[in-house]
């Protein structure tokens, strides 16, 4: 089984969005700065994870290559220079910037390979939130948006051929981490208008399925003293497996739910921002008691203790 299918999807990214940058059109009046730094950042865990993929690093050296990449974004202009107030208006985040946006981008990079634990899952979440960041970004006017988000589609729509269930190719890290950083570049681009629009409310929500399901599994590892970087079968695709759900079924299920997410943002977009933050906290706890739900369903069938 091929296991550096995330190759493949980086060089259709990166391959489609330089030639488009050479090719005469609208993409040549694009600022290059953004573009040359996404490209760096992105050589940078394409490294990383073709070297796990074959060698299995420790968790600490991936993070360290992680932290480079997010710096490499903030270096080329990447941010979180503003975020609106909930009750109206704006702060500036100061010296503030620089490690938000690290914790940003390693939380996109991690959520996303964190839910890569069933085949078409990961891509499928992916695609659907670029599909929901292009709507968004072409209702804001923002090219750089849209021209980072549609090869993000296409990328990820051809790779779902090989990836559905039974998948023949898998992305590996390489392709997890890459689209988890290229989603939270693309947020980023977004949230540059963020102020006077939104600020990462929007692609919090988009996002809210793999997000969701990292913050719990490292909560749960914490809360019980495993190591917040070994793996285990708690999460939300594996209970819903243990229910006897097929791989398909559970597979439609969480995109019909990271779907519904994705409407759930565009709206949360076009709301007034103390509204949005009210909704999205209504959303948090919506999620949680969700998941709390099945992880009830899950231990009562089969006997297992508290996750």
């Amino acid at each position: 089984m091929p296991t550096l299918g995330g190759l493949a999807i980086a060089a259709a990214v990166l391959g489609v969005v330089w030639i488009a940058r050479w090719l005469p059109g609208y993409a040549q009046t694009l600022e290059p700065r953004p573009l040359w730094g996404l490209t760096y950042a992105a050589l940078v865990i394409l490294g990383l994870g073709v070297v796990d993929d074959l060698k299995r690093l420790s968790p600490w050296i991936k993070l360290s290559g992680q932290v480079l990449a997010a710096l490499v974004l903030a270096s080329f202009g990447f941010g979180i220079p503003f975020v609106t107030n909930p009750f109206g208006g704006q702060f500036a985040t100061g010296f503030m910037d620089g490690p938000l946006t690290v914790l940003w981008v390693l939380g996109v990079m991690n959520a996303i390979n964190l839910i890569d634990g069933l085949d078409g899952l990961a891509s499928g979440v992916v695609l659907i939130a670029s599909l929901t960041l292009w709507y968004v970004g072409r209702a804001h006017g923002d090219f750089y948006v849209m021209f980072f988000a549609s090869p993000a589609i296409g990328a990820t729509l051809g790779f779902l051929r090989f990836n559905f269930p039974p998948a023949r190719v898998f992305m590996g890290d390489t392709g997890s981490q890459f689209l988890g950083l290229l989603l939270a570049a693309m947020s980023l681009l977004e949230n540059r208008k963020g102020t006077a629009t939104i600020t990462l409310l929007f692609p919090l929500v988009a996002m809210g399925l793999p997000i969701a399901d990292g913050l719990l599994a490292v909560t749960r590892r914490a809360t019980h003293g495993h190591p917040v970087f070994r793996g285990d079968s708690e999460h939300i695709h594996h209970r819903l497996l243990r229910l006897g759900l097929s791989p398909r079924r559970t597979l439609l299920i969480l995109w019909c739910l990271s779907a519904a997410l994705g409407i759930t943002a565009a709206l949360v977009a076009a709301l007034p921002h103390a509204y949005g933050w009210l909704f999205l906290l209504l959303l948090g706890f919506g999620l949680v008691f969700a998941f709390e739900v099945i992880d009830f369903i899950d231990r009562t069938r089969g006997a297992r203790p508290p996750a």
